[in-house]
């Protein structure tokens, strides 16, 4: 009687296509080449689509972690100090991100690929300005990071849900909140009298 053969124990070849929209970009991704064998209870298929998808979220952390080291270093003017340190908090906090999202990839039985070569060929946030110099100049940047790093990890949240992925949708939460705070206090920053009265929101 012929043996059985045996469960791999090594990564073998994903067969899916994962289709997503980063705001207004729409394309399709390959999934991930190999799938590490796991005992997560997520179907193969839905991390199949998951990995790419966080892969992504990963580009972007990086390149706002970047970013945030950019305008620490660079930064000058009256509020050198202040502003200074700031970035650099963020820095550290974002870096924290970029660990959550990569380990997530990894737990799922993915890769995470975060190198500086695959980071800028597939970060959706804008290039930041390397003429920067006042305070005001690198709020203003840094803010429109912060933004739109905040908008790509909703749209994150939005595609683990459909997967039916809770924990990576959870994950993803926790991202945006804490970017939602760091977009408040480097936005503070630019705020002086408020655009619209308190009457108008009665």
């Amino acid at each position: 009687m012929p043996k059985r053969a045996a469960k791999s124990t090594t990564a073998r070849r994903a067969r899916a296509v994962v289709r997503t929209d980063d705001g207004d970009r729409s394309r399709e991704r390959a999934a991930p080449p190999y799938l590490y064998p796991t005992k997560n209870s997520l179907p193969e298929d839905v991390r199949a689509q998951a990995i790419p998808l966080l892969n992504q979220r990963l580009a972007d952390c990086v390149d706002l972690q970047t970013q945030c080291k950019q305008a620490h270093w660079n930064v000058k003017g009256p509020s050198f100090i202040g502003l200074h340190e700031l970035f650099d908090d963020i820095y550290a906090a974002v870096g924290d991100y970029v660990d959550l999202i990569a380990e997530r990839v990894v737990q799922l039985g993915g890769v995470a690929e975060g190198t500086a070569r695959a980071v800028a060929g597939r970060t959706t946030l804008l290039d930041y300005p390397l003429t920067l110099r006042t305070g005001a100049e690198h709020v203003a940047a840094l803010s429109d990071a912060l933004a739109g790093f905040g908008r790509a990890a909703r749209v994150g949240i939005e595609e683990m849900d459909a997967l039916e992925d809770a924990d990576s949708a959870d994950l993803l939460t926790e991202v945006s909140r804490g970017v939602d705070k760091w977009l408040w206090f480097v936005e503070a920053h630019q705020q002086g009298e408020p655009i619209t009265g308190a009457a108008d929101y009665r």
